[in-house]
């Protein structure tokens, strides 16, 4: 089996190769040939060393997914993106990368195809920022989509264009509509919602954060530990079970930034709730306000798609994948 994975250097992507690494049989049957490219070279784990390529690639330069695509994987799991907050702030570069990039992607699938018989699994992280308001409290699976940021119409957009290059047999896709993924490990990015993560991890490590944002203000959020079952289950499912309707909003929690913080203070005391520093963001609380709070995702859970149910399970998940058991 040959897989290959979009976006391999981002944390996503990172855990879903250690994933592969420590399950060789995660998707059924053993990875013979693991394909991982980025924009910046991708760590490969011991472990896979021996089946591994890694790329260094920009999936929107010319002829890029061409050549990506000559080894026919098996399994493509698309990742690679720029994330909410600089897509917003580059217009160019968002678009370039999130739909001109996916669509060169979709259509070598398309080329390859016309050649051989050559039908991958293609699996796509988008994202909730799909939805904008006005909305209802709690968005059913049946709601229509209206981003209000470059990103969720770059994200939307990429939506109908998997489920029409599966409707017609080029691949079998299926769309992962991701939460907010937190607490998400490492240095913070550039995405919009990265302060939900940081108000979390840099406390539990005795540092300092910075909430740009009001207490009040309601998310959906799942693990990385969630979001990597999310994928892998993806990969393996029997799409006729999906239908036409390729794109799938993930189960997730829905909390208050006040609820992350309770749970931080059960967790690690009030010394580190105290490490919190509100410093109000008018960029950040314009694009925060357009986003989801809540999902009845009826569809996906039937399907088997599972996610946290508290922020206490949440924050277990941090401190047992990335701080070995201990906190600060």
């Amino acid at each position: 089996m040959h897989v290959m994975i979009l976006g391999a250097a981002g944390m996503v992507g990172r855990k879903l190769v250690e994933k592969i690494a420590r399950e060789p049989l995660a998707f059924g049957r053993p990875v013979t040939r693991l394909t991982l490219a980025d924009a910046f070279q991708p760590p490969v784990p011991e472990p896979l060393r021996p089946v591994s390529t890694a790329l260094t690639v920009d999936l929107a330069g010319a002829g890029a997914a061409d050549r990506l695509i000559e080894g026919r994987p098996d399994l493509i799991f698309h990742l690679a993106a720029i994330v909410s907050g600089e897509a917003e702030a580059d217009f160019d570069k968002g678009y370039a990368v999130n739909l001109d990039g996916t669509r060169a992607l979709f259509d070598a699938v398309r080329q390859a195809g016309l050649t051989s018989n050559y039908v991958p699994r293609l699996v796509f992280a988008s994202s909730i920022a799909v939805f904008g308001t006005p909305f209802p409290e709690v968005i059913p699976d049946e709601f229509f989509t209206t981003p209000l940021t470059s990103y969720g119409t770059q994200k939307a957009i990429a939506e109908l264009l998997l489920a029409d290059y599966s409707r017609r047999g080029i691949f079998d896709g299926i769309g992962i509509r991701l939460p907010t993924i937190c607490v998400r490990p490492g240095a913070p990015n550039k995405a919009a919602s990265g302060f939900f993560s940081n108000i979390l991890r840099e406390p539990l490590v005795g540092k300092e954060a910075i909430l740009p944002v009001s207490d009040n203000v309601r998310h959906w959020f799942a693990s990385p530990r969630a979001a990597v079952g999310f994928f892998v289950h993806a990969a393996t499912i029997d799409t006729a079970r999906i239908g036409a309707r390729r794109n799938l909003t993930m189960p997730g929690l829905s909390a208050l930034v006040s609820e992350e913080i309770e749970a931080l203070r059960r967790v690690a005391g009030d010394k580190a709730a105290a490490l919190i520093k509100r410093v109000p963001d008018p960029v950040i609380e314009r694009i925060v306000a357009g986003w989801p709070t809540q999902f009845d995702a009826e569809r996906a859970s039937s399907l088997g798609f599972k996610a946290e149910t508290s922020f206490d399970e949440i924050l277990q998940v941090h401190i047992e994948d990335e701080l070995d058991g201990r906190i600060a």
